[in-house]
Protein backbone atom coordinates (compact mmCIF):
# COMPACT_ATOMS: atom_id res chain seq x y z
CA UNK A 1 0.00 0.00 0.00
CA UNK A 2 1.45 3.37 -1.06
CA UNK A 3 1.99 6.27 1.32
CA UNK A 4 -0.63 8.31 -0.57
CA UNK A 5 -3.13 5.52 -1.26
CA UNK A 6 -6.62 6.98 -1.51
CA UNK A 7 -5.36 10.58 -1.59
CA UNK A 8 -6.47 13.00 -4.31
CA UNK A 9 -3.88 15.51 -5.50
CA UNK A 10 -4.18 18.50 -7.82
CA UNK A 11 -0.88 19.76 -9.21
CA UNK A 12 -0.47 23.18 -10.84
CA UNK A 13 2.58 23.95 -12.96
CA UNK A 14 3.57 20.93 -15.06
CA UNK A 15 5.28 22.28 -18.19
CA UNK A 16 7.03 19.19 -19.59
CA UNK A 17 8.70 15.96 -18.50
CA UNK A 18 11.63 17.91 -17.00
CA UNK A 19 9.39 19.92 -14.64
CA UNK A 20 9.77 19.51 -10.90
CA UNK A 21 5.96 19.37 -10.83
CA UNK A 22 6.14 16.32 -13.09
CA UNK A 23 8.63 14.65 -10.75
CA UNK A 24 6.13 15.22 -7.95
CA UNK A 25 3.24 13.87 -10.05
CA UNK A 26 5.17 10.69 -10.83
CA UNK A 27 6.09 10.17 -7.18
CA UNK A 28 2.50 10.73 -6.06
CA UNK A 29 1.23 8.29 -8.67
CA UNK A 30 3.75 5.67 -7.57
CA UNK A 31 2.50 6.03 -3.98
CA UNK A 32 -1.14 5.50 -4.96
CA UNK A 33 -2.58 9.00 -5.27
CA UNK A 34 -5.20 10.05 -7.82
CA UNK A 35 -3.67 12.89 -9.82
CA UNK A 36 -5.06 15.95 -11.57
CA UNK A 37 -2.89 18.38 -13.56
CA UNK A 38 -3.26 22.03 -14.47
CA UNK A 39 -1.02 24.27 -16.54
CA UNK A 40 -1.12 27.22 -18.93
CA UNK A 41 -3.39 26.60 -21.90
CA UNK A 42 -0.61 26.70 -24.51
CA UNK A 43 1.06 23.63 -22.97
CA UNK A 44 -1.99 21.46 -22.36
CA UNK A 45 -2.49 19.50 -25.58
CA UNK A 46 1.11 19.08 -26.73
CA UNK A 47 2.87 18.47 -23.42
CA UNK A 48 0.63 18.06 -20.39
CA UNK A 49 -2.14 15.79 -21.62
CA UNK A 50 0.26 13.07 -22.89
CA UNK A 51 2.06 13.11 -19.54
CA UNK A 52 -1.25 12.83 -17.70
CA UNK A 53 -2.24 9.86 -19.84
CA UNK A 54 1.01 8.08 -18.93
CA UNK A 55 -0.02 8.00 -15.25
CA UNK A 56 -3.70 7.39 -15.88
CA UNK A 57 -4.82 10.93 -15.05
CA UNK A 58 -7.97 12.12 -16.79
CA UNK A 59 -8.18 15.53 -15.11
CA UNK A 60 -6.22 18.03 -17.20
CA UNK A 61 -7.31 21.67 -17.05
CA UNK A 62 -5.82 24.91 -18.36
CA UNK A 63 -5.61 27.80 -15.92
CA UNK A 64 -4.31 31.33 -15.89
CA UNK A 65 -3.73 31.83 -12.16
CA UNK A 66 -4.03 35.60 -12.57
CA UNK A 67 -7.68 35.11 -13.44
CA UNK A 68 -9.86 34.26 -10.41
CA UNK A 69 -12.66 33.05 -12.68
CA UNK A 70 -10.36 30.47 -14.27
CA UNK A 71 -9.11 29.36 -10.85
CA UNK A 72 -12.70 28.91 -9.67
CA UNK A 73 -13.59 26.94 -12.80
CA UNK A 74 -10.77 24.43 -12.22
CA UNK A 75 -11.82 23.78 -8.63
CA UNK A 76 -15.50 23.59 -9.56
CA UNK A 77 -14.66 20.87 -12.05
CA UNK A 78 -12.51 19.08 -9.47
CA UNK A 79 -15.38 19.17 -6.99
CA UNK A 80 -17.72 17.71 -9.61
CA UNK A 81 -15.31 14.87 -10.47
CA UNK A 82 -13.56 14.13 -7.17
CA UNK A 83 -15.58 15.79 -4.43
CA UNK A 84 -12.61 16.25 -2.15
CA UNK A 85 -9.02 17.46 -2.37
CA UNK A 86 -6.31 16.05 -0.12
CA UNK A 87 -3.18 17.59 -1.65
CA UNK A 88 -2.66 20.87 -3.50
CA UNK A 89 0.70 21.43 -5.20
CA UNK A 90 1.67 24.94 -6.32
CA UNK A 91 4.64 24.74 -8.71
CA UNK A 92 4.27 28.12 -10.40
CA UNK A 93 6.64 31.01 -10.93
CA UNK A 94 7.19 33.62 -13.61
CA UNK A 95 9.16 36.79 -14.22
CA UNK A 96 9.92 38.58 -17.44
CA UNK A 97 13.31 37.75 -18.89
CA UNK A 98 14.18 41.47 -18.98
CA UNK A 99 13.73 41.60 -15.21
CA UNK A 100 16.12 38.67 -14.68
CA UNK A 101 18.97 40.31 -16.58
CA UNK A 102 21.09 43.17 -15.39
CA UNK A 103 20.69 44.81 -11.98
CA UNK A 104 17.80 44.28 -9.60
CA UNK A 105 17.55 48.03 -9.15
CA UNK A 106 16.40 48.28 -12.76
CA UNK A 107 13.38 46.01 -12.21
CA UNK A 108 10.31 47.55 -13.82
CA UNK A 109 7.27 48.37 -11.70
CA UNK A 110 4.93 46.21 -13.75
CA UNK A 111 7.52 43.42 -13.94
CA UNK A 112 7.81 43.41 -10.15
CA UNK A 113 4.03 43.25 -9.78
CA UNK A 114 3.77 40.44 -12.34
CA UNK A 115 6.45 38.31 -10.66
CA UNK A 116 4.84 38.71 -7.22
CA UNK A 117 1.36 37.98 -8.57
CA UNK A 118 2.19 34.79 -10.47
CA UNK A 119 4.91 33.46 -8.18
CA UNK A 120 3.54 34.30 -4.72
CA UNK A 121 -0.04 35.58 -4.67
CA UNK A 122 -1.18 32.64 -6.79
CA UNK A 123 -0.45 30.35 -3.81
CA UNK A 124 -2.92 32.38 -1.75
CA UNK A 125 -5.51 32.36 -4.54
CA UNK A 126 -5.26 28.62 -5.17
CA UNK A 127 -5.32 27.77 -1.47
CA UNK A 128 -8.41 29.92 -0.89
CA UNK A 129 -10.21 28.20 -3.76
CA UNK A 130 -9.13 24.75 -2.56
CA UNK A 131 -10.13 25.16 1.09
CA UNK A 132 -13.83 24.27 0.70
CA UNK A 133 -12.72 20.91 -0.72
CA UNK A 134 -10.18 20.18 2.03
CA UNK A 135 -10.62 18.57 5.42
CA UNK A 136 -8.32 17.86 8.36
CA UNK A 137 -5.22 16.05 7.17
CA UNK A 138 -5.03 17.84 3.83
CA UNK A 139 -1.77 19.39 2.64
CA UNK A 140 -0.66 22.37 0.55
CA UNK A 141 2.84 22.30 -0.93
CA UNK A 142 4.79 24.89 -2.92
CA UNK A 143 8.27 25.20 -4.43
CA UNK A 144 10.83 27.81 -3.52
CA UNK A 145 14.57 28.38 -3.92
CA UNK A 146 17.54 29.55 -1.83
CA UNK A 147 17.52 32.83 -3.76
CA UNK A 148 14.68 33.84 -1.41
CA UNK A 149 17.20 34.05 1.44
CA UNK A 150 20.54 34.93 -0.16
CA UNK A 151 21.47 36.86 -3.27
CA UNK A 152 21.87 34.64 -6.33
CA UNK A 153 23.24 36.27 -9.48
CA UNK A 154 20.55 37.04 -12.07
CA UNK A 155 17.74 35.73 -9.86
CA UNK A 156 16.76 39.31 -9.10
CA UNK A 157 13.01 39.92 -8.74
CA UNK A 158 12.34 36.19 -8.58
CA UNK A 159 14.29 36.06 -5.31
CA UNK A 160 12.01 38.73 -3.89
CA UNK A 161 8.95 36.84 -5.15
CA UNK A 162 10.17 33.61 -3.55
CA UNK A 163 10.77 35.45 -0.27
CA UNK A 164 7.14 36.59 -0.40
CA UNK A 165 6.12 33.03 -1.20
CA UNK A 166 7.95 31.66 1.85
CA UNK A 167 6.35 34.28 4.09
CA UNK A 168 2.97 33.33 2.61
CA UNK A 169 3.62 29.70 3.55
CA UNK A 170 4.06 30.70 7.19
CA UNK A 171 0.97 32.91 7.29
CA UNK A 172 -1.16 30.33 5.50
CA UNK A 173 0.08 27.62 7.87
CA UNK A 174 -1.08 29.75 10.81
CA UNK A 175 -4.45 30.42 9.14
CA UNK A 176 -5.15 26.83 8.11
CA UNK A 177 -3.63 25.01 11.08
CA UNK A 178 -6.83 25.12 13.18
CA UNK A 179 -8.58 23.32 10.33
CA UNK A 180 -5.93 20.60 10.32
CA UNK A 181 -4.59 21.67 6.91
CA UNK A 182 -0.80 21.85 6.59
CA UNK A 183 1.20 24.22 4.34
CA UNK A 184 4.86 23.67 3.50
CA UNK A 185 7.49 24.50 0.88
CA UNK A 186 10.34 22.61 -0.71
CA UNK A 187 13.48 24.59 -1.47
CA UNK A 188 15.17 22.62 -4.23
CA UNK A 189 18.66 23.03 -5.58
CA UNK A 190 19.02 24.09 -9.23
CA UNK A 191 17.27 21.70 -11.61
CA UNK A 192 17.34 21.90 -15.41
CA UNK A 193 13.77 22.98 -16.07
CA UNK A 194 12.02 25.26 -18.56
CA UNK A 195 11.80 27.95 -15.87
CA UNK A 196 15.51 27.69 -15.04
CA UNK A 197 16.43 28.32 -18.66
CA UNK A 198 15.19 31.88 -18.23
CA UNK A 199 17.84 32.66 -15.61
CA UNK A 200 21.03 34.05 -17.16
CA UNK A 201 24.13 32.08 -16.21
CA UNK A 202 22.16 29.05 -15.06
CA UNK A 203 24.48 26.59 -16.82
CA UNK A 204 27.46 27.85 -14.86
CA UNK A 205 25.49 27.87 -11.61
CA UNK A 206 24.42 24.27 -12.21
CA UNK A 207 28.02 23.10 -12.58
CA UNK A 208 29.30 25.11 -9.61
CA UNK A 209 26.52 23.71 -7.42
CA UNK A 210 27.58 20.13 -8.15
CA UNK A 211 31.19 20.92 -7.25
CA UNK A 212 30.44 22.68 -3.96
CA UNK A 213 27.32 21.06 -2.42
CA UNK A 214 28.22 18.65 0.42
CA UNK A 215 26.80 15.65 -1.45
CA UNK A 216 28.76 16.68 -4.59
CA UNK A 217 25.86 16.13 -6.93
CA UNK A 218 22.99 17.93 -8.57
CA UNK A 219 19.35 17.57 -7.64
CA UNK A 220 16.82 15.62 -9.73
CA UNK A 221 13.08 15.92 -10.05
CA UNK A 222 12.93 12.48 -8.44
CA UNK A 223 14.69 13.85 -5.34
CA UNK A 224 12.05 16.56 -5.02
CA UNK A 225 9.26 14.10 -5.71
CA UNK A 226 10.36 11.91 -2.81
CA UNK A 227 10.38 14.85 -0.41
CA UNK A 228 6.96 15.94 -1.68
CA UNK A 229 5.56 12.48 -0.90
CA UNK A 230 6.84 12.74 2.67
CA UNK A 231 5.47 16.25 3.24
CA UNK A 232 2.10 15.35 1.74
CA UNK A 233 1.72 12.06 3.58
CA UNK A 234 0.68 11.24 7.14
CA UNK A 235 4.38 10.79 7.96
CA UNK A 236 4.57 14.61 8.13
CA UNK A 237 1.31 15.03 10.06
CA UNK A 238 3.03 17.30 12.57
CA UNK A 239 4.91 19.45 10.04
CA UNK A 240 3.59 22.79 8.81
CA UNK A 241 4.91 26.24 7.93
CA UNK A 242 8.30 24.81 7.03
CA UNK A 243 10.77 25.24 4.18
CA UNK A 244 12.27 21.81 3.55
CA UNK A 245 15.60 21.83 1.68
CA UNK A 246 16.31 19.33 -1.06
CA UNK A 247 19.62 20.79 -2.21
CA UNK A 248 22.34 18.23 -1.42
CA UNK A 249 23.18 20.27 1.68
CA UNK A 250 24.13 23.46 -0.17
CA UNK A 251 22.20 25.71 2.23
CA UNK A 252 24.35 24.71 5.23
CA UNK A 253 27.52 26.20 3.72
CA UNK A 254 28.63 29.65 4.87
CA UNK A 255 31.13 30.26 2.06
CA UNK A 256 30.71 27.63 -0.69
CA UNK A 257 34.11 26.93 -2.24
CA UNK A 258 35.54 24.10 -4.28
CA UNK A 259 38.24 21.99 -2.73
Amino acid sequence: MGLLEGKRALIFGVANDHSIAWGIAQAFHREGATIGLSSVESLIEKRVRPLAASIGSTFVEPCDVQDDAQVARVFDRWRAEQGQLDILVHALAFARRDDLDGAFVDTSRDGFALALDVSAYSLVALTRAALPLMSAGASVLTLTYYGAEKVVSHYNVMGVAKAALEASVRYLAADLGPRGVRVNAISAGPVRTLAASGVAGFKGLYGEFRDTAPLRRNITIEDVGGAAVYLSSDLAAGVTGEVHYVDAGFNVLAVPTRE
